[in-house]
């Protein structure tokens, strides 16, 4: 308790006589009502204290609750922090796993990828190889038989085959065969065995052709008409008349124009038949050799033979000398055509460009 206050007389005239109004209360000379209000003020500052406590002591409730709060959460903070970091680590783990697996089937991928166009192209080239193959055979065949059938199956076939392949590397490939089987199409080629066929006529017609100085016999016609008018005829008639062929035999005028065909002899007429037949036959042989510069040079000299030393009013000569013309006008045009644009593109596609 704080020490009463001492009263000290006041020079005012109102304090005077508040102290002396109060002074009658206390037994010490204190007035009743200080004491009161320190008992007033006391009691309020006790009860301000208290509540005070009170308060301090909720609020140090609160903050060591608040603080245990903080410490289970930094706890559950810290647990949870070390659960994720294995996580994490876990997750980082399985992610690096999944890297080497996804690396892996990358590169198996890639090595899958580079075989498998290994192997197309290997394919590709060993088609190539094939279709080249067969074409050249195909050409070989062309030229032997003189016919455009081999090359036009051998060039269907590949267009078929590259059609199934489907690579479109290819594509030019396949354009070059369309183009070199519609030019095939559209040439003019002679049919080679026929050319034989008239060779070998011609061939068995020329010992049937009369030279420029041969002798004229009498034909058979004339010679049964003449038998069958003789049956009908005097004996004298038929004498007459005998003796007029007989004359007319011995005598014959004619004109030749190449005059060493007048000097032949039989013999040499005979050997001029066999040099005949075997300038045709040496054609015959160059046509089935392809050789169609000595065929055409070989037919020239027959011709020529045939115009010079054998008889051109005679209708087997008219017959030879149309059959050899007919033979050298289709001679111009056996030319094979070649298959340049296909075989280019061929080397092209076995280069890989």
């Amino acid at each position: 308790m704080n020490p009463a206050p001492t009263t000290e007389p006041s020079t005012e005239p109102g304090a005077g006589q508040l102290v002396a109004a109060a002074g009658a209360g206390g037994p010490e000379g204190v007035p009743r009502v200080v004491v009161i209000l320190i008992g007033v003020v006391a009691a309020c500052g006790l009860a301000a204290s208290v509540l005070l406590w009170q308060k301090v002591a909720g609020m140090q409730e609160q903050l060591a609750r608040q603080s245990a709060d903080a410490g289970a959460a930094a706890l559950e903070a810290r647990a949870m922090a070390r659960q994720s970091l294995d996580q994490s680590r876990d997750t980082a783990a399985r992610q690096a796993l999944a890297d080497a697996r996804i690396a892996e089937v990358s590169l198996q991928r890639t090595q899958l990828e580079e075989l498998m166009q290994s192997l197309s192209r290997s394919r590709d080239e060993n088609l190539v190889v094939d279709i080249e193959s067969a074409l050249r055979l195909a050409q070989q065949q062309s030229q032997l038989t003189g016919s455009v059938e081999p090359l036009l199956a051998a060039l269907r076939s590949a267009e078929q085959r590259i059609g199934r392949a489907g690579q479109p590397r290819l594509t030019p490939l396949q354009r070059a065969i369309v183009r070199d089987i519609d030019r095939i199409k559209a040439a003019t080629v002679v049919d080679l065995p026929a050319l034989l066929v008239k060779l070998d006529e011609l061939v068995r017609l020329v010992d049937e052709l009369p030279v420029a100085n041969a002798v004229g016999t009498p034909q058979t016609g004339g010679r049964a008409a003449a038998t069958a008018t003789s049956e009908s005829q005097s004996w004298w008639q038929q004498t007459l008349a005998a003796i007029v062929r007989e004359a007319r035999a011995l005598v014959r005028v004619s004109r030749i124009e190449q005059p060493e065909a007048a000097l032949l002899s039989p013999e040499q007429s005979f050997l001029l038949r066999e040099n005949l037949k075997l300038k045709l036959l040496n054609a015959k042989l160059a046509l089935l050799a392809r050789q169609l510069e000595s065929a055409r040079a070989d037919l020239a000299a027959a011709s020529q033979t045939l115009g010079r030393y054998f008889d051109s009013s005679s209708r087997k000569t008219q017959t030879a000398s149309s059959l050899l013309q007919q033979i050298q006008t289709q001679m111009r045009s056996t030319d094979l055509p070649r298959l340049d644009e296909t075989l280019a593109a061929l080397a092209t596609a076995a280069a890989g460009r």
